[in-house]
């Protein structure tokens, strides 16, 4: 098995390396790239009109090597369910940014009313595959209850929350990128102790996907993932702690995304409540820049939060999973 995810991940980066290279042409062919936010650091206006959308590629690289490794199992079908209905979300509002010029895209209530079809599906399918459970697990002290007709509204929140946190997350080079790896990995370790195969081989497949578009997304970045990619990352990242009843635990995996969340929900309710700013840009990452950290120590310093955050995440569930 070991043998397996490690080919998986390698032959996921290759393939999304090879693929990168001709979308990157294609994309400057069509000339289609990417909008900066007027709001945004000064620094990043030179980033406006490269190649974005790029999470189409990773994604479907890894569905086809989840696919080619797994094969036709139904669990995974459920994990490409949610990822892909999350990135085809996120393709949409990319494409109405980019081709349309709509600045928005997407109206927030839209996606939201996509995520709530998705969810539903979701949880149609668990129920029809038999794998359908309204008990969660409070991490560190073992807490188990049930949830019972609310758990569907604990998926939607989990997929809204997840694909927007990644969402927000992105907006520094290879930021989102690098820490989706090490959370996925850190999944992919998950979804082993827990037996289930084609999960640890669709998180292997996606972590290498994600690296080798790390290596066109690193600083300075030539290539972006777009809303496709984000929003695909956080249906994944939702869609295997259903799976393997981590609900909870994604907190401490996605620990980076999670603050990086309630950086920008901080700042909007002490805006509103007291009319000051307790940061200088949200989300986070945009304050330490402005607070002078070059984007590479801003992702440094995040990346190695994150693999502490995730180390912790597998050594919790490491520790539930043996008593």
């Amino acid at each position: 098995m070991v043998v397996m995810i490690t080919a998986i991940l390698f032959l996921s980066f290759l393939a999304t390396v090879t693929a990168c290279s001709y979308f990157i042409k294609h994309m400057q062919s069509l000339q289609y790239g990417q909008q900066i936010r007027d709001d945004g650091p000064k620094s990043h206006s030179a980033k406006a009109g490269t190649p974005t959308m790029g999470g189409a590629v990773f994604i479907i690289v890894a569905a086809l090597a989840g696919i080619i490794a797994a094969g036709s199992s139904p669990l995974l079908y459920v994990v490409l369910l949610v990822t892909l209905g999350c990135g085809l979300i996120g393709f949409f509002d990319d494409y109405l940014k980019v081709v349309h010029n709509r600045s928005l895209g997407l109206k927030a209530r839209s996606k939201l009313a996509a995520e709530v079809v998705i969810a539903i599906i979701f949880v149609v399918f668990l129920r029809y595959l038999g794998l359908y459970s309204t008990e969660i697990v409070l991490p560190f002290i073992n807490l188990e209850f049930d949830l019972g007709i609310f758990y569907p509204l604990l998926v939607f929140l989990i997929i809204a929350a997840a694909s927007n946190s990644v969402n927000l997350t992105d907006g520094v080079d290879g930021l989102a990128e690098g820490t989706a790896v090490i959370a996925l990995c850190a999944y992919a370790c998950i979804a082993y102790l827990a037996g289930k195969d084609e999960i640890t081989l669709f998180s292997a497949a996606l972590a290498g996907a994600c690296l080798g578009f790390l290596v066109y997304n690193r600083h300075p970045a030539r290539l972006f993932m777009g809303d496709v990619g984000s929003l695909a990352l956080g249906g994944a990242f939702a869609v295997i702690a259903v799976l393997t009843k981590t609900e909870f635990l994604l907190i401490i995996i996605g620990g980076i995304f999670v603050i990086e969340a309630l950086s920008v929900i901080a700042q909007v309710i002490i805006f509103k409540l007291f009319g000051r700013r307790i940061l200088l840009m949200s989300p986070l990452h945009h304050h330490f820049e402005l607070k002078g950290w070059s984007e590479w120590r801003v992702v440094v310093s995040f990346w190695i939060t994150a693999a502490i955050f995730a180390i912790l995440g597998v050594l919790t569930y490491s520790c539930q999973f043996s008593s």
